[in-house]
């Protein structure tokens, strides 16, 4: 009997244990971000003297003047613009080649699968140089699609990869009783391979976006116009010509990361789906 009683004990403490380790985490994780709220309302005498604690008084001007200084207006449109065309277009051209290398059996498949993959073998910044001197001969730099190219190529790899292995779960039956329906090949991707791989298609949409809104490398070395400048691009600029203006700079920061973690929090539940459904699978 005193047996049995010390088991519900041992599971309630792992459990008690696991809680509070994910806690710590949390906020070792949050605390930055929370920490760059907090000083973004700050003053510039205030932050110099008082870094961790709340502000005595709310500065929303700190705001405004990053948002006019820093010309986040045109980075904000910018940074939309090229997040979205890149992150449609690579799901939708990894969801057509996942769709054709999971689903059809044909001469040098896998080798074609693995030429993909290969790709997530590259360093990005091994790439810059070459990149750059292509993009030149191109004529495609500054301009507003140039970062699109770098883009696209560097997230088909872990798109294909993530939609290839959870498209190969689906059962040949499904097919089978739409081409009996009389649906064509693209009539069968459309209505019924890409509504099944929701969850796996939210978490390549999450992936891409996240990457496209904070990239940095490519931005810097294929975009000098500050009009086609990207917000980490511009926010990296504000820095170095506003040093002093800490308030203005952590305001800055903190709007940029808004999109974000609004995109993150409606797509949450489809990520873990994703990556526990499909992601996982070999």
């Amino acid at each position: 009997m005193a047996k049995t009683n010390e088991i519900p004990k041992k599971r309630s403490f792992k459990k008690v244990s696991i809680y509070i380790a994910l806690i710590i985490f949390a906020i070792i994780n949050a605390y930055p971000i929370i920490w760059m709220a907090i000083n973004s309302f700050k003053s510039e005498k205030e932050f110099a003297t008082n870094q961790f604690g709340f502000p005595k008084k709310f500065i929303i001007e700190n705001y405004t003047a990053a948002w006019d200084i820093a010309n986040l207006g045109v980075l904000f449109k910018n940074s939309i613009f090229i997040t979205v065309t890149a992150t449609v277009l690579t799901v939708f051209i990894g969801a057509l080649a996942s769709y054709f290398l999971s689903r059809f059996d044909f001469k040098m498949s896998k080798w074609l699968y693995g030429f993909f993959i290969f790709g997530l073998l590259i360093p990005i910044h091994a790439t810059l140089v070459p990149m750059f001197i292509l993009m030149k001969n191109l004529g495609l730099l500054n301009t507003p699609i140039t970062l699109l190219f770098p883009y696209i190529a560097f997230h088909l790899p872990i798109t294909i990869f993530i939609l290839t292995s959870f498209m190969k779960g689906f059962p040949k039956d499904i097919e089978e009783s739409a081409i009996m329906d009389g649906c064509g090949v693209f009539r069968i991707f459309w209505s019924i391979i890409l509504p099944m791989s929701r969850p796996a298609i939210a978490t390549t949409v999450i992936l891409n976006f996240i990457y496209n809104w904070n990239e940095f490398s490519f931005a810097l070395v294929l975009i000098n116009d500050p009009e086609l400048q990207t917000l980490p691009l511009g926010l990296a600029n504000f820095a170095g010509q506003f040093t002093t203006d800490y308030g203005a700079q952590m305001a800055g920061l903190t709007m940029s990361l808004i999109p974000i973690v609004i995109f993150y929090m409606i797509f949450e539940k489809n990520i873990v789906k994703g990556m526990t459904a499909g992601a996982v699978k070999g």
